[in-house]
């Protein structure tokens, strides 16, 4: 069967949250409850993510970013250090150095995984680095055999940022089990959602502590940590802190959402086995490429379009789908070529790969409650800007 190719009458976003009843009633149990912060749903939040990745412990977090900042001041980051990092992620994962008076070293990509390289990581090394932030690109984990043998060999903290890649696995290993500390962020487009929020996975205890005074104002109330005790309503500030702590609002959300994460995993999985499917052996067009150690989660669905593809430029081709109501983006501007990492010093020129993948990608819909036929209509438009024709065409659809 073939239908009419008409330009939709609604955005197709890129990402979107997925909420159902249950998530509704979990939040109105808290709002009816004793505590909407600082109560018992944090917990239980912290205790299903660590138990789903097979961490020991988890630390919830306002956002990603404040988590990223956690984890950085927990590994003693500091004036003088130096972080190595890759420049193609979010803000975020290279501020939190910054937020610690530390330097961020921008490794260069990988032209296939567009992870952080290995290969050109040892490199970045010298006697002021202090630890390695490895992004997980996409929901694809980064080579964390490679990165952590490389720590180990030089005494470095490894934080990954998982943002990306809840729920997906390297070597058969759940993302959370490789780095020191792993962020896993809860925002609406990633796989679970909480609003805002972020959680800190780790099996080091030192950690833990610190993790948990740094979120609420470097304070402590545990009796063995105080150097003093004036009776049961004394606390102690012991290092400078931030109020990151997260709402058991929140948090209800999130205990709800991460029942259904493997079902929104392998939703994402189905939707990208359809791209891969249909786009493939389009010249000019690159789809994502799939690392044989890992499955990855697919956050994002990354095309990169080259000359061959068509005479339009990568912003005409934007301009074209965002036009046919297709809510694509680019994920993401190199971190230096931002203007105030410019004027810290930091140069065009420093990650090529990097700068070249960025000036060819763009990034398609990719979330669960996306239909086969919203993944069609993506495909046949791309088909069609192909073949340097207007959208006119028509278009299989899954009842074929």
């Amino acid at each position: 069967m073939s239908q009419s190719y008409q330009p939709r009458s609604s955005l197709l976003p890129y990402g979107q949250q997925w909420l159902d009843e249950a998530d509704i009633e979990s939040v109105i149990d808290v709002l009816r409850s004793d505590f909407l912060t600082q109560g018992p749903a944090i917990q239980a939040f912290e205790q299903k993510v660590a138990n789903y990745v097979g961490a020991k412990y988890g630390v919830a977090f306002t956002n990603g970013t404040a988590a990223l900042h956690g984890a950085c001041f927990a590994a003693g980051i500091g004036a003088g250090d130096e972080v190595v990092t890759t420049p193609l992620t979010f803000l975020a994962s290279s501020n939190c150095v910054l937020y610690q008076g530390g330097t961020p070293i921008f490794c260069d990509i990988n032209m296939e995984t567009y992870n952080i390289d290995p290969l050109q990581l040892e490199r970045k090394i010298t006697p002021s680095t202090k630890a390695i932030i490895a992004v997980d690109f996409s929901g694809q984990p980064a080579e964390m055999d490679e990165i952590s043998r490389i720590a180990h060999k030089h005494g470095l903290v490894v934080i990954e940022d998982a943002a990306h890649s809840l729920g997906a696995e390297y070597e058969g290993r759940k993302v959370g089990t490789w780095a020191d500390m792993t962020m896993f962020s809860f925002h609406p487009v990633k796989h679970v959602t909480t609003g805002e929020g972020g959680v800190i996975v780790t099996d080091d205890e030192g950690f833990y502590r610190k993790l948990i005074q740094f979120r609420s104002h470097g304070m402590t109330r545990d009796p063995k940590e105080m150097t003093r005790n004036d009776g049961p309503w004394y606390y102690e500030m012991q290092a400078l802190g931030y109020n990151y702590r997260m709402t058991d609002i929140q948090a209800a959300l999130g205990v709800s959402q991460m029942d259904k994460l493997d079902q929104f995993v392998s939703r994402r999985r189905e939707i990208v086995e359809i791209y891969n499917k249909n786009l493939s052996n389009i010249p000019g067009l690159v789809l994502p490429y799939q690392h044989p150690k890992a499955n990855s989660s697919w956050h994002l669905y990354v095309v990169r379009f080259l000359p061959e593809f068509s005479e339009d430029n990568r912003k005409k081709i934007f301009d074209k789908l965002r036009a046919l109501n297709i809510g694509v983006n680019v994920h993401y501007i190199p971190v230096y070529l931002q203007p105030y990492y410019e004027e810290l010093g930091y140069q065009k020129g420093l990650c090529p790969n990097a700068e070249s993948y960025y000036e060819t990608t763009i990034t398609l819909p990719l979330f669960p409650k996306m239909t086969d036929d919203d993944a069609w209509y993506v495909i046949s438009a791309i088909k069609a800007l192909s073949n340097k024709s207007e959208v006119q065409s028509s278009y299989a659809t899954t009842s074929e």
